[in-house]
């Protein structure tokens, strides 16, 4: 007996692209056209797909305002979004991850790499090794929550209250975004800096501070001794969506660049 196929949406607002896209991709998945987002609420009222590939350049409601509108219906919330564009901008990616979108591809498409990232979303084990990873230490446990809470959908979030257990968390995961609180007891975020950075391959991972003391001084000195940027308590949800997608869409990149020459090699 065969296996049923994967259900997943495709929004487009180009006759030719959904078609084309379709015919591509029918062998592994069974694809629901969708033209606009009033069709796609449509489908959705009657079939809840595994996956949705969303154009961004779309009239009268674009895919931006229909990501938004998806991650604000609990019925769809948990669905996972990957845009699917033409759209090459840095900026758009980086508002399409601050809103939930899980991962991006670019038109034109080599098949293999957008089965590859379609299977990095359906796949649970692919789906957790191919996540980020966002280690957040703060010695407040409400706020380790908060960011949990905020970035899990998309990224695997460690929190970690006690700063003085960092590096021995380390010898076995490897973040790809370090969230830190400046002010701790015992150890600060100032005095973490400098160790992590000493760590070989986390000369260049991203560090993020979080402080309720935004001073000039303070951040200057962050600065100085390797962070990358800062946000300020109370935590603000969408800001820090925004500001770990900004670190972040330099990963994704990063990892089509690696998915794409696979490939290529195995074309070869």
């Amino acid at each position: 007996m065969e296996k049923a196929k994967r259900k997943l949406i495709l929004v487009d607002d180009i006759n030719f692209h959904l078609v084309n896209t379709k015919n591509r991709l029918k062998e592994h998945y069974e694809i629901y056209p969708a033209q606009d987002a009033e069709i796609l609420f449509e489908i959705l009222e009657n079939m809840i797909p595994e996956l949705i590939l969303l154009d961004i350049n779309i009239p009268k409601v674009d895919g931006f305002e229909i990501l938004k509108r998806l991650k604000s219906d609990a019925r769809y919330f948990e669905i996972p979004v990957i845009f699917f564009t033409g759209n090459k901008n840095r900026a758009n990616i980086i508002k399409g991850m601050t809103l939930g979108a899980v991962d991006f591809i670019t038109k034109p498409f080599k098949e293999a790499v957008v089965i590859e990232c379609i299977e990095n979303q359906l796949d649970p084990k692919k789906r957790e090794k191919n996540r980020p990873i966002i280690l957040a230490i703060d010695d407040s446990p409400s706020i380790l929550r908060e960011i949990n809470t905020v970035l899990k959908e998309q990224y695997i979030i460690y929190g970690l209250p006690s700063p003085e257990n960092a590096t021995e968390l380390l010898e076995t995961i490897t973040p790809d975004l370090f969230i830190l609180d400046y002010q701790m007891p015992a150890i600060t975020g100032f005095d973490l800096v400098p160790i992590i950075r000493a760590i070989p391959k986390y000369e260049k991972t991203p560090i993020v501070f979080l402080t309720s003391e935004g001073t000039f001084d303070n951040l200057s000195k962050a600065i100085e001794l390797g962070a990358s940027d800062f946000l300020v308590k109370p935590i603000d949800p969408p800001a820090l969506r925004e500001k770990i997608a900004l670190y972040m869409v330099d990963y994704l990149i990063q990892r089509q660049i690696r998915t794409l020459k696979f490939n290529l090699d195995d074309d070869e």
